[in-house]
């Protein structure tokens, strides 16, 4: 693991944001936080920045106890987004990758190789109020990816882009992941987690209710639907074999009752309708978000 952090607990008062939160983050692994509004997912991610402490726990970086020189080795991209409105875009990128221990010189190449990457070059000489929200954001991008950390922790990184904008930014966190990054990436957009993904957590009400790989925790969940497209638009009636849940057209989805041997389910489906595809519906990440946080 490159990260776990161990019954992480913060306390504002009588209001807990954590209460023995706990998450293990693989090496090279692109791991989806998520939670409602309020879990908790931001005040771990401050921790784990140490912005803010935890009141007891411990977070394990790289097999070691979290130690403020860590600081170099992480990447942060917060939801609230904050560069310096004032402040010459160059000079801010090289300032705040030197705050992360990287020599003048090499943060100068590494700056010159993303904006020439992502086609910003003409903005080095601008100052951040002069930019508008999409390109302020992809300076932002750039300042904490500049310094190659071994983590990088993106919270809603989609915020603020057109479609094209999400798609370039989309690309690079793939692109950062391939060579070796470990990317820790908070959204509420469930499609981005079902495309990028390969573990989850799952944090409600400041605890952890849910974790893994991302087709673990898929078939943990899978529930014998079955997506069945018919030839004519007539619904699929449910029987002994199966129960309804979805109609829409000729497509449906149908759950298989435990007790029933597939190839009956199918003779009783194929003699009564004429099928042009049948395939296994395995849980989507949305579907499995809803069930465990009202379950949990």
């Amino acid at each position: 693991m490159l990260l776990e952090a161990k019954d992480i607990v913060k306390q504002y008062g009588d209001f807990y944001a954590l209460k023995k939160a706990n998450i293990s983050v693989p090496k090279n692994s692109i791991y989806g936080l998520l939670g409602p509004n309020g879990a908790g997912k931001t005040s771990l991610m401050r921790i784990i920045n140490q912005i803010t402490v935890q009141d007891s726990g411990e977070i394990i970086f790289d097999n070691k106890k979290l130690q403020r020189n860590h600081i170099k080795d992480i990447g942060y991209l917060p939801e609230e987004r904050g560069l310096y409105k004032k402040m010459n875009v160059k000079e801010q990128c090289l300032y705040l990758a030197q705050l992360k221990d990287m020599p003048y010189n090499k943060a100068k190449n590494r700056l010159n190789f993303w904006f020439d990457k992502l086609n910003i070059t003409s903005l080095l000489a601008k100052k951040v109020e002069e930019l508008s929200k999409g390109m302020a954001q992809k300076i932002q991008f750039i300042t904490a990816i500049i310094h190659e950390p071994k983590l990088l922790i993106f919270d809603e990184p989609f915020s603020g882009f057109d479609p094209i904008n999400a798609s370039v930014i989309k690309h690079e966190i793939l692109e950062l992941h391939k060579n070796g990054t470990t990317i820790i990436f908070s959204t509420h957009r469930m499609e981005s987690v079902e495309e990028i993904c390969t573990h989850i957590g799952l944090i409600n009400n400041a605890k952890t209710i849910l974790e893994g790989p991302i087709n673990e925790v898929k078939s943990s969940f899978y529930d014998n639907s079955y997506e069945i497209i018919c030839e004519d638009d007539v619904k699929l009636e449910s029987s002994f074999s199966f129960e309804t849940k979805l109609h829409q057209k000729n497509k449906h989805i149908v759950s298989v009752n435990n007790d029933i041997n597939y190839k009956n389910f199918m003779q009783d489906i194929i003699s009564k309708n004429k099928i042009v595809s049948f395939q296994k519906k395995n849980p989507t990440v949305e579907s499995i978000f809803i069930k465990a946080v009202q379950n949990g």
